[in-house]
């Protein structure tokens, strides 16, 4: 398939070929939710802890007699039916990780990757220089794009003085090629990519190196 590209004045300067077999493939819905929720499983630091009766401190006589007072029969101070007992069932440090196939997220990315270009949320620019390297530009680059909303913008490698000119733009983020992600491109409506980026990426979900492209 054919996508146009843009410049930073936001004119169409050329048609650019994209790879079939990333940028036109159908949407799998299974797969894209199986592999955002596990980018997100694996972002989970699990050290949340509560102390069980056990680990909580205080004495563990008897409160007091088992019969003849007319109250609750009632054991130790760590009770968790007590105020600083123990917690019951709680939270303990475990690992939230999940394992997936590597074609199976590179699949998903696929399947996104093919959705915004169908959608009309593909922007491939030819470059993206920046003067001065400020908000302002940024924001002009995208205006001219018609980039209304979220948007990722996407670079074969990090350029500091992009990242530095869109980090103060609301729902504006940044990425180079390598580290594109599902949650990134949910959580973005526009894809913003070069020419280089593009590529990048192709050759990268095609099992093919992209060093000579990002230097």
């Amino acid at each position: 398939m054919k996508c146009p590209v843009r410049n930073v004045q936001g004119d169409t300067v050329e048609q650019l070929e994209l790879e079939d077999r990333v940028f036109a493939l159908p949407f799998n819905e299974a797969v894209v939710h199986q592999a955002m929720v596990r980018q997100l499983a694996n972002g989970r630091q699990g050290t949340a802890d509560t102390k069980t009766r056990g680990e909580v401190s205080g004495s563990t006589r008897k409160v007091y007699r088992q019969k003849h007072t007319g109250r609750a029969r009632r054991g130790s101070l760590r009770s968790p039916l007590l105020r600083g007992g123990g917690v019951v069932f709680g939270p303990h440090p475990r690992g939230y990780g999940q394992r997936m196939p590597r074609k199976m997220r590179r699949l998903a990315i696929k399947c996104l990757l093919s959705a915004k270009a169908s959608a009309g949320e593909l922007v491939v620019v030819d470059q993206l220089p920046l003067k001065e390297s400020k908000t302002v530009e940024m924001a002009q680059v995208l205006r001219a794009l018609d980039v209304k909303g979220s948007a990722l913008v996407v670079t074969p490698k990090p350029e500091a003085g992009l990242v530095r000119a869109a980090r103060n733009l609301p729902r504006t983020k940044t990425s180079p090629a390598a580290l594109l992600n599902v949650v990134d491109l949910l959580s973005h409506k526009f894809l913003v990519i070069t020419v280089d980026g593009v590529r990048c990426v192709e050759d990268i979900l095609t099992r093919e190196r992209c060093a000579s492209r990002s230097g």
